[in-house]
């Protein structure tokens, strides 16, 4: 049968990339769990309970995975990690004797899922410094471009363009710097046995070696273990790891919701790439659809989900452990680090190809910004000795006749309303009502903190 006869997860093959998708494959768990035998063979060799020849043996035949053969023995015994113990067993036959000495079936499998946990997160944080690096060389480049802000969806005052960016590469920075965290707390269940009270091992070295015995495999993994464990290390780690992703989910997902408005013709101010042969509609020839932004907010709609699920994992980890987080642990890991492996790579392909519509920005100024310049002469005809609730009722009335000739598609006329106004020209003269209207420098300090985030954060991971 084809491999496409059958159902394929859209991980399998679409979403992700090729780096993540092997830190999550069968060949590669399968390989941990023969290093981590490996590696407590070697340890158990160093106080006498393994032979060299043994030891021999199973190096020799560390990356002879052999899956079609592991599932065949599942097939019969029902039972994952034994299957693979038994193929690795028929291949190295002198070390099989030895093999999985004193140990639980999660003594191998939790410290295998830490140490992918551990491999994926670097790939995440190594892609997401790279967003964060692109987003602050817009955010430089653009700090001093006005455009319309929007609150309620509608026209607000005016921001720059490098400061709407940097809202987004703040909450990024607030990710990376939660991720970077939580990458270096990451810990593996170590080796104690079924209960997690290390009996077995006690048994076969004495009480007093067994610490001795699993600092010696923590420096051999290159993994910390938990001080304390049941059958499996902490759920509350599957947890603290998925909403970490989830919250960087968010991040992304705003940013691309927000993208999708911004390309709509109607604000037309911001456009995804779109390549010179790709199609956007099977109907209608003219159409640009930001199918980009709209995958990624698909995708971390659905890894929104997740963390739901990873805490009925830890909640419901009833005494020292039940199975019944096993099976969906095989879809919300992998799955969660895949999309958000391909959010970000999908964010980084938007950065580096992101269109700018300066004419689109500069008409929606035109249109909206004289009403919120009217604050600003509010503020001008009162310090100038008018009352403030006569001039404020005569710049409204102004305004909603402004806001009647946009709608039928006219410039706005409400500078012009304003300057004609004799009882507003008796506090200030035209040329100053004009001025103050042109309100495209009313923007705070937004350009100069847009360039001071972008220097502390390049220097903040510089170093990283």
């Amino acid at each position: 049968m084809s491999e496409y006869d059958g159902y394929l997860s859209p991980f399998s093959w679409r979403y992700g990339s090729k780096e993540m998708r092997t830190i999550w494959s069968e060949k590669y768990k399968r390989r941990l769990w023969r290093r981590i035998w490996v590696a407590l063979a070697e340890v158990q060799a160093h106080y006498g309970l393994v032979k060299p020849n043994q030891l021999d043996d199973l190096h020799a035949h560390l990356d002879d995975i052999n899956i079609h053969r592991a599932l065949e023995i599942e097939a019969e015994i029902h039972h994952d990690l034994m299957a693979e113990l038994r193929t690795f067993g028929e291949q190295a036959t002198e070390g099989r004797g030895i093999l999985h000495l004193g140990a639980t079936s999660m003594d191998i499998e939790d410290n295998a899922d830490a140490l992918r946990l551990q491999h994926a997160l670097d790939l995440v944080i190594k892609s997401l410094k790279s967003l964060i690096l692109l987003f602050t060389v817009r955010i430089d480049e653009w700090a001093d471009i006005p455009i319309m802000a929007f609150t309620h969806l509608q026209p607000a005052e005016p921001t720059t363009l490098g400061y709407r960016m940097m809202l987004y590469a703040q909450d990024l920075f607030i990710d990376w710097q939660q991720l970077t965290s939580l990458r270096a707390e990451i810990k593996g269940k170590g080796f104690k046995g079924a209960v997690g009270t290390g009996a077995s091992y006690a048994e076969l070295l004495g009480s007093d070696l067994v610490d001795d015995f699993e600092n010696k495999l923590s420096t051999a993994l290159g993994l910390p273990f938990f001080p304390l464990a049941s059958q499996t290390y902490p759920r509350k780690q599957d947890y603290l790891v998925v909403s970490a992703l989830a919250s960087l989910g968010a991040s992304l997902y705003k940013f691309a919701f927000d993208l999708r408005l911004l390309q709509s013709p109607v604000i037309g101010e911001a456009r995804e790439p779109f390549g010179t042969k790709q199609v956007g509609s099977s109907a209608m020839p003219f159409k640009r659809n930001p199918i980009r932004a709209e995958k990624m907010d698909s995708l971390a709609r659905l890894l929104a989900q997740y963390p739901a699920v990873a805490w009925n994992n830890a909640a419901h980890s009833l005494l020292e452990r039940t199975l019944d987080d096993s099976a969906n642990r095989r879809s919300i890991l992998p799955e969660s680090f895949l999309i958000v492996d391909e959010l970000l790579h999908t964010a980084i392909t938007i950065i580096k190809g992101i269109n700018i519509d300066l004419a689109g920005i500069k008409r929606n100024l035109d249109t909206y910004a004289p009403f919120a310049a009217s604050e600003r002469l509010l503020m001008a005809l009162v310090k100038a000795g008018a009352d403030r609730q006569e001039m404020h009722e005569k710049i409204r009335t102004h305004a909603m006749t402004a806001w009647q000739a946009i709608t039928q598609g006219k410039p706005n006329p409400l500078p012009g309303l304003l300057s004609n106004d004799l009882d507003v020209q008796q506090y200030l003269p035209v040329n100053e009502i004009l001025d103050i209207l042109q309100i495209e420098g009313y923007t705070g300090f937004a350009a100069r903190r847009s360039k001071e985030f972008a220097l502390q954060v390049n220097q903040a991971l510089e170093k990283d």
